[in-house]
């Protein structure tokens, strides 16, 4: 009578085009069912092999809870967790080294990773980023790229690019078949005279820009700024060097005082797909 009393409950409610069940109306059919198992045959609501999924369901749950592995370290008590954070929060200088130190003065002896875990958190202004910073020195910065160009003959040439951030001009081009550290050394010396340095210069992490080149800067007082590993948007003014092309970038008439300007990347490419000498 329970077990038929409980599915008419179930029927009086709104009835809608599929039965909702809650949780409270399966424990109590499984827990009938566990008392009384021949009630499967006055099941009507639902089917008795769902009353049966129920119940495996529960028991399946029931035992994974009780077999659960408690691992791990015990937890933290609050009062520790309260006296790291207020450590943290007057002496905002200390890192957690010392204030492990400090505990382990007290007596209490925790991880300093815990102590770096519950440390109070300090949400002052964000410094400036990579944007700020081309924002901030655009007409002191110079950025230099490598690109490759293979020749009709199977070979490869590496062309060094050389531009200044402020107007995207054109500072330096060669080609080379060997790039290495000494050789874009000296294009650098040759590039930018000693009073015409930029103060920064910005590059990728190349394995081309070795040592040399580091000392070389430093000589000539430009400040190194490789970009960040894996992000080319950060040296974006090149775009792999396919972005430069003869109608882009921005070049002075030949003839005028009597000398013809660098060729640009675009004409670089195009002479040297056919194999012939960029002067």
């Amino acid at each position: 009578m329970a077990f038929l009393r409980q599915q008419l409950v179930v029927l009086q409610r709104s009835a809608p085009a599929r039965l909702r069940l809650r949780t409270a109306d399966r424990l109590i059919f499984v827990w009938l069912y566990r008392l009384f198992p021949s009630l499967l045959e006055a099941a009507v609501v639902f089917k008795p092999e769902t009353l049966v999924r129920w119940h495996r369901s529960g028991f399946r749950l029931y035992w994974r809870c009780k077999s659960r592995r408690r691992v791990g370290r015990p937890a933290v008590p609050a009062d520790i967790r309260d006296l790291i954070r207020t450590i943290s929060r007057d002496n905002p200088l200390w890192g957690a080294p010392r204030i492990h130190g400090e505990l382990l003065k007290l007596g209490i002896d925790i991880a300093q990773s815990t102590v770096a875990k519950y440390m109070s958190r300090r949400h002052g202004p964000r410094s400036p980023g990579w944007q700020a910073f081309l924002r901030n020195h655009t007409a002191h910065i110079a950025g230099v790229d490598l690109f490759v160009v293979p020749t009709i003959g199977f070979k490869l040439l590496y062309g060094l690019v050389i531009l200044r951030l402020e107007r995207r001009r054109l500072v330096w081009t060669n080609v080379t078949a060997n790039p290495t550290a000494e050789w874009i050394a000296r294009q650098i010396t040759e590039a930018f005279p000693w009073d015409d340095a930029p103060r920064y210069l910005i590059r990728d992490h190349d394995t081309s820009y070795g040592a040399a080149v580091t000392r070389r800067l430093r000589a000539m007082g430009i400040r190194d700024r490789p970009i960040t590993p894996r992000s080319p948007w950060q040296n974006g003014h090149f775009e792999t060097a396919d972005w430069l092309d003869p109608t882009r970038v921005p070049r002075p008439c030949r003839g005028v005082g009597g000398t013809a300007p660098p060729p640009s990347v675009g004409e670089l490419r195009h002479l040297l797909q056919w194999g012939a000498h960029a002067p």
